[in-house]
């Protein structure tokens, strides 16, 4: 008899826990499923909101979200199924709440940065600041946003380093790539040139950038000639510019730059460097000739 009871209770308790098992395996298996669903729907609804948008602004601003809501959808599945399988191994999970409670208030007072940046980080993503593939610059460091969470951006500069900016730390948003960009330009010339020759070759090598069929579809508008900005030590310097699209500003300057040089050339138009030419007192346009010197036997 006593046998057979103390075989009831082993088969009690082996069930107990096979039970117990199952219910951690389910809900196992129940947190992994929401997990993989939760990426799969916010996937599928972003492919449905970027359907039939051409632009590129919205795209981003829509892949940020997506990122950043899988990050928020993670967090929030893996601490639902980790609460129940404490709750179903018979840990309670009421004082356990209690004690985060008021250790989430005693690491609050220690960890006011790390609030901020979670503060900050949501309300950049709110008004629609930053989004991953921008070229910005942010608390001093600039360059493609590669990342962006909650916490911290991710950047990547031309040389290749990777920056982690912590969002609390950010002050001020500089956005290189929003909407359109400028690739402004200075031009140095001799101050010997005719200006208006100078403003003629720069339109014209602008209007044949603006028919390359490679770089042209980068420029929006013609070039924009704002003037002489500066005279400098040895040039007359010209400011000019282009409307680009986003992030092809620099392209769009090194092409213009290069085929600048080679239409100088062919004009005859000097692009000058520090060097010193002597005049004589005569003509006050310039127009005299160089002082020439020779250099005699004695002083050789």
């Amino acid at each position: 008899m006593k046998y057979l009871e103390s075989l009831q209770a082993h088969l009690g308790e082996w069930s107990g826990l096979i039970s117990t098992g199952l219910h951690v395996l389910i809900i196992l298996a129940l947190t992994w499923l929401a997990l993989r669903l939760s990426r799969k729907l916010l996937a599928r609804l972003r492919r449905h909101m970027q359907q039939d948008v051409d632009d590129r602004e919205r795209i981003k601003r829509l892949d940020t979200l997506e990122r950043v809501f899988r990050y928020v959808a993670t967090v929030v599945i893996t601490l639902v199924g980790t609460m129940l399988v404490l709750s179903e191994v018979g840990i309670s999970i009421a004082p356990i709440l209690a004690t985060a409670g008021v250790l989430g208030i005693a690491i609050g007072f220690g960890a006011q940065s790390l609030v901020k940046d979670y503060f900050n980080g949501f309300f950049l993503l709110l008004e629609n600041q930053v989004r991953v593939g921008d070229v910005v610059e942010v608390a001093g460091k600039s360059g493609l946003v590669e990342e962006m969470t909650l916490r911290y951006i991710r950047l990547r500069d031309y040389e290749g380093s990777v920056h982690y900016v912590p969002n609390g730390t950010i002050t001020s948003v500089t956005n290189r790539s929003r909407g359109f960009a400028y690739a402004v330009i200075d031009i140095g010339v001799a101050y010997r040139e005719d200006l208006d020759e100078v403003y003629g070759v720069m339109r014209a090598v602008g209007e044949a950038l603006r028919a390359d069929p490679e770089v042209g579809p980068r420029i929006v508008d013609d070039l924009e000639i704002a003037g002489v900005d500066k005279w400098a030590d040895s040039a007359v310097v010209i400011r000019c510019r282009f409307k680009a699209m986003p992030l092809e500003q620099w392209g769009v300057r090194r092409a213009y730059l290069y085929r600048l040089k080679k239409a100088f050339d062919a004009a005859g138009i000097e692009i000058p460097y520090p060097h010193l030419t002597v005049y004589p007192g005569q003509d006050k346009d310039g127009s005299a000739p160089p002082l020439r010197l020779v250099q005699t036997a004695d002083a050789a």
